[in-house]
């Protein structure tokens, strides 16, 4: 049995480029960006088109937290369905996140499409399947709600259903046609690529150990270095790390991992979701579904497998395959991997100014690919302009989540013990 390595499959396609060093001097920019991830690399983009000068400083490498490690779908929306985001927020500001979230879609292939980046981008849809009689009403109450506000879906049933999704176990399937899937990580080089030839500086391996207030503007320190900039954007989601920021108070970690097979080829591996749609189910422990250019089969769930030994990971992989897509026989796995996701109670994201001239999100839930492409652009034009109007939600106050670690534990426990009794075909 081939060896099943623990490496993320965009790191392995989409190498780094000749490493940018760490800070070690004293530097100036109009704004310093903390977090290489999509919505700092974003935001450092639309500041230089608007000829701000700009340093980001990335405590690992480009791409290393969610923006590299994802499942590469292009979503449109928020976890949570519209009508319930509306409920939440209020109408006038959730029908705003609405629309801003429902459009992101556009916005990732459009800003893919201007910086010439090589990512497998794909606009064919995604694929939203009911597993269960319960999946399915709330696949037509979420097909309803987006059709009321003029989305490009579609609720696929019998036939046609079991064409897209390429199995016989999905009862309905809602396909989006605003998204799609990329390769996060090359969509993360590209972006930093267009930063760089925007003449923004980039330093990596350049942790952050204190914020501070200097005059107007702001001190950011280094190990080796300090940025003195008169405005900071704290983009550093589910990865943020050190005691100079209270940012990871205001949300609870959660886990995602995946597996990737070998490239497969022939007839049935062409029937498994042929029309290039990424695709989840509606279980409340949900599995991803995809393909990517290369025809590996990419499975994921929520948890964590690092900590797994590889029988149990294979056992898992193999159990969702063999339920949904029999027809491929036995599949050779080749890589597993897990990334962090930054949760909220409510499932959906707060946008912070804890001081004049400094912003940071959290809680991205799971949907950073669109909403971190979206949200470094509002968070720019904001830091621009002064307009609260640019935002695609107000600021929320700092109030940290409840108990985070013990959710997140929990989180995990439940996880754990629910993929357990997937392998031992005890549920599904």
């Amino acid at each position: 049995m081939a060896q099943l390595r623990q490496e993320c499959l965009w790191e392995h396609l989409s190498p780094q480029p000749a490493e940018a060093g760490a800070l070690a001097s004293a530097i100036k920019a109009d704004v310093c960006v903390i977090g290489g991830g999509i919505t700092g690399l974003c935001a450092a983009i639309h500041l230089l088109e608007q000829g701000k000068s700009v340093v980001l400083l990335e405590a690992h490498r480009i791409g290393h937290g969610g923006s590299g490690r994802n499942v590469g779908l292009v979503n449109a929306g928020t976890w949570i369905r519209p009508d319930d985001v509306e409920a939440t927020l209020g109408t006038a500001v959730g029908s705003r996140l609405n629309a801003v979230l429902g459009g992101a879609p556009a916005e990732v292939f459009a800003m893919i499409e201007r910086h010439g980046i090589h990512c497998q981008a794909r606009n064919d849809g995604t694929l939203h399947m009911a597993h269960n009689a319960a999946g399915g009403a709330d696949l037509q109450a979420r097909f309803e709600q987006w059709k009321r506000r003029g989305a490009d879906v579609e609720l696929l049933h019998d036939a046609r259903c079991e064409e897209y999704c390429g199995t016989s176990q999905i009862s309905s399937a809602l396909l989006d046609r605003r998204a799609g899937t990329l390769d996060p990580m090359a969509y993360s080089l590209g972006l930093a690529a267009a930063v760089k030839r925007l003449g923004g500086q980039i330093f990596q391996h350049s942790a952050v150990q204190r914020l501070e207030r200097s005059g107007d503007g702001w001190q950011v320190h280094s190990a080796n270095g300090a940025v003195q900039a008169e405005k900071v954007v704290i983009s550093t989601g589910a990865y943020t790390e050190g005691e100079w920021t209270d940012l990871q108070r205001h949300f609870f970690r959660g886990y995602y991992l995946q597996v990737a097979s070998v490239p497969l080829q022939g007839a049935a591996a062409d029937s498994v979701l042929p029309h290039g749609q990424g695709s989840w189910d509606t279980r409340t422990v949900l599995s991803s579904i995809r393909r990517d250019a290369d025809g590996r089969l990419l499975l994921g769930s929520m948890g964590r497998f690092d900590n797994k030994p590889d029988w149990f990971i294979r056992s898992w992989a193999d159990r969702i395959q063999s339920h949904y897509f029999p027809q491929l026989g036995k599949v050779q796995w080749q890589m597993h991997w897990t990334g962090c996701i930054d949760f909220t109670p409510d499932h959906l994201m707060r946008l912070f100014e804890p001081a004049p001239g400094l912003v940071s999100v959290a809680g991205y839930n799971g949907r950073g690919n669109t909403t971190g492409t979206v949200v470094g652009r509002a968070l720019a034009e904001y830091l621009i302009k002064d307009d609260p109007a640019c935002l695609p939600l107000p600021f929320s106050p700092m109030k940290a989540v409840a108990a985070a670690g013990l959710r997140s534990g929990l989180f995990e426990t439940g996880f754990a013990l629910y993929h357990a009794g997937q392998c031992l075909r005890v549920v599904l």
